[in-house]
């Protein structure tokens, strides 16, 4: 919640500082750099509701939490980047069908130049943060962020054209942020989208499977299923085991299975083992 706040801080002042810039000099690649931080501070509004929901304890009706709701904050993320980048589209459009004077070229370059310090510090921050807590939604954020950084350089490239009297330049460049954030839209939504269908990375899978299957008992590793519950892992796992073996005994090694399952996966909060005799998996 510290990482959300602060950095929302340093986005909105980042962006009120060119959208400062934006009302004396008309400049729509530095309007489009600027909608897009303002969209990236107001990212964090939808992220801290979902924290906070993601705290709440289990109930009879949100059995798992409600830590999903972070799911739910990725889809309005995706809305408020797609919101920005079609104003963005329409402002570069109106300005190339209606060309106008850029004024205050120094004071556009400068914005710029905030955009991008404004930007790297929230992304070296958001992506630190989130990496520590298994945030995937915050990791994203900051690089999302660190994207936006190099697309206020880009307000530069407005700049030097107005200066030496290219008037195209500032609505061009402005089409180009556009499209970086698409780019960066398109890749977040595939982050978003890969979350709320349960994708894992992988090799969380393969650890996993190596855990259990090194267990003391365990002859075979049957089903396995892990998910994404806010930014924490859970797991479903079938093991198999002796069919002469007592039900305390089978129970113990399920018991080391999990405990040695949590100790592999990074991020994992609860494992559920369910012990089957060889041969005997499904009756």
């Amino acid at each position: 919640m510290r990482a959300l706040w602060l950095s929302f801080a340093v986005l909105l002042v980042t962006a009120v500082a060119q959208a400062v810039v934006v009302a004396f000099s008309g400049s729509v690649a530095l309007l489009g750099d600027t909608l897009h931080n303002l969209a990236d501070a107001l990212t964090a509004v939808p992220l801290a509701i979902a924290f906070l929901l993601g705290r709440r304890a289990a109930t009879r009706r949100f059995t798992y939490g409600l830590g999903r709701a972070e799911d739910l904050a990725g889809l309005l993320i995706l809305a408020v980047i797609a919101a920005s980048a079609g104003l963005a589209a329409w402002q570069a459009i109106d300005r190339l069908l209606d060309p106008r004077e850029l004024t205050n070229v120094g004071w556009v370059a400068a914005a710029g130049l905030i955009g991008f310090a404004g930007n790297e510090v929230v992304a070296r921050y958001r992506i630190g943060v989130g990496r520590r807590i298994g945030s995937a939604a915050l990791v994203a954020d900051g690089l999302h962020a660190r994207t936006d950084g190099f697309t206020s350089l880009a307000v530069l490239l407005s700049a030097g054209g107005a200066a030496l009297g290219w008037h195209w330049a500032d609505p061009v460049v402005g089409l180009v942020i556009t499209v970086a954030i698409l780019s960066v839209l398109w890749g977040a939504a595939g982050e978003v989208l890969a979350r709320l269908l349960d994708a894992v990375d992988p090799e969380l899978v393969g650890r996993a499977e190596h855990a259990l299957a090194e267990t003391p008992g365990v002859r075979a590793v049957g089903r396995l299923r892990l998910r994404w519950v806010g930014h924490s892992l859970t797991a479903d796992a079938e093991v198999e085991v002796d069919p002469e073996l007592s039900l305390a005994r089978a129970h113990h090694i399920a018991h080391d299975a999990e405990h040695r399952l949590i100790h592999a996966v990074p991020r994992l909060g609860e494992a559920v083992i369910h012990a089957h005799p060889v041969g005997g998996h499904g009756h």
